[in-house]
């Protein structure tokens, strides 16, 4: 048991600008946020990086749980809780 504590979960939601999907997906997120205690949240305009531009287009918003896809276009909060429970192995990708 080497004692290393495994790197902190991080959620990324990739959005564009003027998105009413991807506020409501925000919003959601921030609410789940208020019962559960969730990795922090970084948002991400997608064009503002030509890998997100490449791998999701118009594809927004999309939630990522570390680099693991959680959910497109609606909130999935059931997957979220999920995949954060300990022991996961997510396997959906970029």
């Amino acid at each position: 048991m080497s004692g290393e504590r495994p790197p902190a979960a991080r959620l990324t939601l990739v959005q564009r600008n003027d998105c009413g999907l991807c506020e409501e997906m925000q919003r959601e997120i921030a609410a789940l946020a208020r019962s559960v205690a969730l990795p922090p949240l970084e948002i991400v305009a997608v064009d503002s990086d030509p890998r997100l531009l490449r791998c999701h287009g118009d594809d927004v918003p999309v939630l990522l749980l570390d680099d693991t896809v959680v959910c497109r276009h609606r909130f999935d909060a059931f997957e979220l809780l999920r995949l954060l429970r300990p022991g996961q192995n997510p396997q959906k990708s970029l």
